[in-house]
């Protein structure tokens, strides 16, 4: 897997009048303007280079258990912090919510909405373009239901799922868990596949899934995913998915990326004592040591001095023995649930 660094934004305010008619303002497109008229400051946030040619921002918002009335507020307060990825799923149900978010932020591609319309008076530049353009810049995430696995109900349950985001097309579409004991993944990714070649997902990935599924995926349809997300974290680190994984060049996504917060204690203390060293959160110890691995993570919060926090992790770096000492936290104690005998939704 390949890290690129790419800024999110550029601060300062030098696309105004008419280059940003003309150039159509890319600060502008990423971020907006602040109250005194200046294009805001938003972190970088490095990108992973997928091996469909794809890249996807390492850092996203998570919104499991998120009401579909609460996510709202969540997903905007994310945008306009500099989240550029968001992860939901059908099984959350809350895609309605997020579709909201998105729409009266001025992020699902619509010229129309009030936020692209009020940024292209205060700019100058084409509503259109805007809309276009800020769209490319967001990457979302939504999963298959695994009652819904198998090939026209994928077809059919995409619909349902794109039409409450309010979006032309998803970045990437996933399956939820592999259900090795009523296995209907390769039919599902053929669906998924002819859903890709449409343009209306640009993405094909999964979670939950062991060596073994993959294998059987790849059997029955030729193809490795993109990316697997799985439950990783300090005290459940899955060495051997993470390394089949990197043999075939699938993207790593990192779910419960600090065991639901059981993590912050974790080693007693030795991540609090990191991050005393760092003047850092416990969080952003865990976090920076995801980031160090290549690894993509997806941290909830709903709340957004922890969301900014979440993002603020590219101003230390971990030394190799504190890197050690993170790796020597694994453990054999999964926080959520077994892929061979779990499904979900």
């Amino acid at each position: 897997m390949d890290v690129v660094s790419t800024s999110a934004v550029s601060a300062g305010n030098d696309a105004a009048g008419n280059d940003a008619a003309s150039n159509v303002a890319s600060e502008y497109v990423a971020a907006g303007l602040t109250d005194e008229g200046t294009v805001k400051a938003l972190p970088v946030i490095p990108t992973i280079t997928l091996n469909d040619g794809n890249t996807i921002p390492q850092i996203g918002l998570g919104v499991l258990r998120i009401d579909d009335e609460g996510v709202v507020p969540v997903v905007e307060s994310a945008l306009d912090l500099g989240y550029r990825h968001i992860d939901g799923a059908a099984g959350y149900n809350n895609e309605a919510g997020v579709g909201r978010a998105l729409a009266q932020a001025g992020w699902n591609g619509d010229a129309q909405s009030p936020a692209i319309q009020q940024l292209a008076q205060e700019t100058g530049a084409d509503a259109q373009t805007l809309a276009q353009q800020r769209r490319q810049n967001l990457w979302v995430t939504t999963k298959l239901k695994d009652s819904e696995q198998g090939y026209d109900s994928t077809l059919a349950a995409f619909d349902r799922q794109l039409a409450l985001l309010q979006l032309e097309y998803v970045d990437m579409y996933m399956i939820h868990w592999p259900t090795p004991f009523n296995w209907r993944s390769g039919e599902t990714w053929r669906a998924m596949q002819e859903l890709r070649d449409q343009g209306r997902v640009r993405t094909l990935g999964v979670c939950n899934f062991m060596p073994s599924d993959l294998e059987r995926l790849h059997d029955e349809t030729g193809e490795w995913p993109a990316v697997n997300q799985i439950e990783l974290h300090p005290t459940w680190q899955q060495r051997e998915v993470v390394r089949f994984c990197k043999d075939h060049n699938i993207a790593v996504e990192a779910y419960s990326p600090m065991a639901r917060g059981a993590d912050l204690q974790a080693g007693d203390g030795v991540i609090e004592r990191i991050a005393a060293a760092h003047n850092v959160s416990p969080a952003q110890v865990i976090l920076r040591w995801h980031i160090e691995n290549g690894t993509i993570i997806i941290p909830k919060s709903v709340h957004a001095s922890r969301q900014a926090e979440n993002l603020d992790l590219f101003n230390f770096s971990l030394t190799p023995e504190e890197y050690s000492a993170i790796d020597e936290l694994d453990g054999p104690t999964r926080a959520g649930h077994d892929p061979a005998t779990f499904s979900y939704a």
